[in-house]
């Protein structure tokens, strides 16, 4: 029988009837406990950038598929070989992921596109955004307190094929 060492872990193997995604960013190398349990069970897991420590996503990687961009900060040794940009399908979402909304908008027009999520982070102050039939999410800072913003994280369950964002307090 093979077994796999003790510090890694397995993705749950239960599941919620209700798909739902995991959404993170500006985690700036601290890797809050609390996402263990608010993302076990998960889809997938969207990490926005500001990533600041590799383990970081060792330790998402160990809870559900992972989708990440690298952020404005993260230097290359953290993030080499990570897009800016990235688009992706998870739960039957059409979704677009950015660390910079702005500039993710120089170079998109993501409800023209079809987009069902655009996923965002860099500001820290979480937001939820409907434009039309796309969501538009940024999940706020997940790493320690930084520019008098509480600390968030957000799920984005699936429901009849369409997102519904929830944005968790992590404090």
């Amino acid at each position: 029988m093979w077994l796999l060492p003790p510090a890694v872990r397995l993705y749950p193997t239960h599941m919620n009837k209700t798909p739902f995604i995991g959404v993170v960013s500006d985690t700036h190398g601290y890797y809050d406990p609390q996402l263990d349990g608010l993302f076990a069970g998960a889809a997938g897991i969207v990490h926005a950038g500001d990533i600041g420590d590799h383990g970081i996503l060792e330790r998402l990687r160990g809870l559900a598929p992972l989708t990440v961009v690298a952020g404005n900060t993260d230097p290359p040794f953290v993030a080499p070989d990570l897009p800016w940009e990235v688009e992706v399908d998870i739960a039957g979402l059409r979704i677009i992921v950015c660390h910079i909304g702005a500039s993710l908008m120089g170079r998109h027009d993501p409800v023209r596109e079809g987009f069902d999520l655009v996923i965002s982070g860099h500001s820290h102050r979480a937001a939820v955004e409907w434009r039309e039939e796309t969501l538009f999410l940024n999940p706020g800072s997940a790493g320690r307190p930084r520019f008098g913003q509480p600390r968030t994280a957000a799920l984005v369950a699936v429901k009849a094929g369409r997102p519904e964002p929830r944005l968790v307090s992590l404090d």
